[in-house]
This record gives C-alpha cells, sequence and structure tokens, in this order.
C-alpha cells in the first residue's frame, strides 16, 4: 500500500515560520499555522507522528536581480538542519518575493478585517500558502 505523503511549504522568519501543506493528492496549498522559530522542530515533529511530508519548499528571499537577499543568511543555516533531520526528504527552495503583499492582498479580497488583517501570524501562514501553491503550479506533471 502507497501512504500519499503531503508537501509543506515553509515561510521561513526569524520570529515566526508560517507554515501550509498540500493535500495528499499535491495539488492545493492551504495554509496550516504559524509557530514561533524556536518551536518549528518540536511542531514538525508532532506533525511528522500523524502526517507524512515526502518533501519541502522554502520561501527562498531574492533581489530584483535574481542575487541572493541578505536574509539568506538566516536561512541557508535553518535548510541545512532541516536536511539533516529529515535526510532524502528533497528541500526546495523558491522565489519568494512579494509574497508577503500577495497574501496580505488574498486577505483583502477574502473580505478579512482590518483589525484581522494587522496579525502577521495570518499573513505569514498565507504567504508559505502562496510559496507552496506557486511551486505546485510550476512542476511539470
Amino acid at each position: 500500500m502507497c501512504i500519499m505523503g503531503r508537501i509543506m511549504g515553509i515561510d521561513y522568519g526569524r520570529k515566526r515560520i508560517g507554515i501550509a501543506v498540500t493535500d495528499p493528492l499535491k495539488i492545493f496549498a492551504s495554509p496550516l499555522t504559524t509557530v514561533s522559530t524556536h518551536g518549528f522542530d518540536m511542531f514538525l515533529t508532532e506533525y511528522s507522528r500523524t502526517e507524512t511530508v515526502d518533501a519541502f519548499v522554502i520561501g527562498y528571499p531574492v533581489t530584483l536581480n535574481n542575487l541572493p537577499s541578505e536574509s539568506v543568511k538566516y536561512i541557508d543555516p535553518f535548510i541545512r538542519r532541516l536536511e539533516k533531520l529529515f535526510p532524502g526528504k528533497p528541500v526546495h527552495r523558491i522565489d519568494e518575493r512579494f509574497t508577503s503583499q500577495m497574501a496580505f492582498q488574498t486577505m483583502i479580497d477574502g473580505g478579512v478585517k482590518k483589525n484581522d488583517r494587522k496579525d502577521k501570524a495570518t499573513v505569514d501562514k498565507i504567504s508559505a500558502a502562496i510559496i507552496l501553491q506557486s511551486f505546485l503550479d510550476k512542476r511539470v506533471i
């Protein structure tokens, strides 16, 4: 029997990490949660007890000239730790430019109230879903 796993999308931040996951068929991305950066390993351990994660997609900040931005110095060690914790699981990097703005606009378009749009945790998990859906849309099936 083949167990269908999910792909996890990650919007890494120094304080919070937005997390999104695909459906088991890996067609759609949905926001899941936001966790503190320090609590991510524990969250992932708990999540992995009930769900199979086949791969990770991480928003990777690049400048307008497609060069890695200054903040990759925080993301690269996180990616190395993730690869060490889950050897053999692919970790894909995807351009995350403008995802926070897109997440904010998505909330406006979705009718989210102004006060609720100020919640950065909500923006982070929607950004993770946008990053993940962008990856899914670019895949060659």
